[in-house]
């Protein structure tokens, strides 16, 4: 009787280890109904030759993402909008960047706040910044970039600083406030 209950003993692991096996390797599904409709098979996507950024923004600038989004909400917990226009460092018009005027347009007032940002590259900053020092802006360099501010004589509301209308030149880019400390407040390009 030993004997017999080896042999099953033997044919119960057997099947045991087959039907485990059989398990992981997968069953066959079973054959789609024919519908008339063919069934989608799947394909491996094609490789891609076009290299995706992975520096910069993924937006283009707007006046409620290029300053901070608190002061966004102070602006219009007060009833302030905003005016968007092209970004000009004095005629000239930057491609792909944006002036903000925020006040409260629903009154006649000078009381305004001004933020810009605009992509440029090295000549054109070049080009810019000779352009405003010709006009009689004053340049310095700074830590940050190259800052280019109105002159003193024609300031009209200066900062703590003395600073006016102010653009601040980095790489690949241009920020605008009407006051230095203004610049601070632009945040963009996002991070």
């Amino acid at each position: 009787m030993t004997r017999t209950r080896s042999v099953l003993g033997g044919s119960i692991l057997l099947t045991a280890i087959l039907l485990v096996t059989s398990a992981c390797a997968g069953a066959t599904p079973p054959p789609p109904e024919a519908s008339g409709v063919p069934e989608p098979t799947p394909s491996a996507p094609s490789p891609s030759t076009t290299v995706e950024p992975t520096e910069g923004p993924t937006a283009a600038p707007t006046c409620d993402t290029i300053i901070a989004s608190q002061i966004v909400a102070d602006f219009e917990s007060v009833g302030w909008t905003f005016q968007a226009e092209p970004f000009r460092v004095g005629e000239k018009a930057l491609e792909d960047g944006i002036q903000c005027v925020w006040g409260d347009f629903t009154t006649a007032t000078d009381h305004v706040q001004i933020y810009g940002w605009a992509p440029i590259s090295d000549q054109e900053a070049d080009d810019a910044q000779d352009r405003l020092v010709d006009a009689g802006w004053r340049i310095e360099d700074t830590p940050e970039g190259v800052i280019v501010t109105e002159s003193a004589e024609t300031t009209f509301a200066p900062d703590a600083d003395g600073y006016g209308l102010t653009y601040l030149f980095g790489d690949g880019w241009v920020k605008y406030a009407d006051t230095k400390q203004g610049l601070l407040l632009i945040v963009w390009p996002s991070a």
